[in-house]
């Protein structure tokens, strides 16, 4: 499998990601850890049960990466130089252990490099859903996309 090359991508074209994945109270733990993110709304079970959301969030963190990861085999696997931002980032609902998300992405802009004429610039919409269709998190991408040899 792999990625395309800028090239081969089109301003409105959609992808459904076929990957979709379950997100796990490990998952949660690891990943909170190892960002020594302490926030008891992700680690502790008594804290968030008196929250708003009565039991514990996965890490919004988790969930963006986890989002533009399930995207990678489908657009940038090895083609892509690297990301060069990332913006309008939204966590609309939010993530539960448990919950399963699929994502999908929209190639919203192409401009060609002005400093590397081996490159274009790919600006990706991905969106993520959880199980039940809601929309739990959003963001903008803009990739440094390799050009076919020429």
């Amino acid at each position: 499998m792999s990625g395309l090359f800028y090239e081969e991508f089109s301003v409105g074209q959609v992808f459904q990601h076929a990957v979709t994945r379950t997100a796990t109270e490990t998952d949660n733990l690891l990943f909170s850890a190892l960002t020594h993110n302490l926030q008891p709304l992700h680690l502790d079970v008594e804290f968030a049960k008196n929250t708003e959301f009565g039991q514990r969030l996965v890490n919004s963190m988790f969930t963006l990466g986890l989002m533009i990861g399930v995207t990678v085999g489908d657009t940038t696997l090895g083609t892509t130089i690297a990301n060069v931002g990332m913006t309008d980032v939204r966590f609309v609902h939010p993530v539960f252990i448990g919950d399963t998300l699929r994502s999908e992405s929209k190639v919203l802009e192409m401009r060609l490099s002005k400093s590397r004429p081996d490159a274009g610039i790919v600006v990706l919409e991905h969106r993520c859903f959880n199980q039940r269709g809601e929309e739990v998190a959003y963001c903008k991408r803009s990739a440094l996309m390799r050009r076919r040899e020429r």
